[in-house]
């Protein structure tokens, strides 16, 4: 028999079922995490506690991936965050490649559905805008 889900695992489901509303397709990954795509970024969404009471969502989202590393790409990166009102964009280098990713993580237990699908939303509408410019 399987373990009562925990309060983060729940809130997790709940964001899932939410982002399935708006014609989102999650899927549950081997790690347990929800992932689906949204304008063309690969994400990923978990349910975490911090501490007692204390629940969070966390959002990644790989936005590019393979770019060449060029001063260029970090200063379009530094003017997409300076643009996002939810969330960091961070650039992973691997030798003369990188990877730009968007992470957010916020406090959402006690969220109504409405609200969290607004909280989901406003994170992810920085995604399409962000990528403009990062792929070739």
């Amino acid at each position: 028999m399987d373990a009562p889900a925990t309060p983060a695992e729940q809130l997790q489901a709940r964001a899932g079922a939410v982002l399935s509303q708006y014609n989102v397709a999650v899927r549950v990954e081997h790690d347990g995490s929800i992932g689906f795509e949204y304008e063309g970024g690969l994400c990923s969404l978990r349910g975490v506690n911090l501490a007692d009471g204390l629940d969070v969502l966390t959002m990644t989202c790989v936005l590019a991936w393979d770019r060449p590393r060029k001063p260029q790409l970090h200063k379009r990166v530094a003017e997409r965050n300076a643009a996002l009102q939810f969330g960091l964009l961070t650039v992973i280098a691997r030798g003369d490649l990188a990877d730009i990713i968007l992470r957010y993580t916020f406090p959402a237990a006690g969220l109504d559905d409405q609200a969290l699908a607004t909280m989901l939303l406003l994170v992810l509408s920085g995604v399409g805008r962000s990528r403009v410019g990062l792929l070739p």
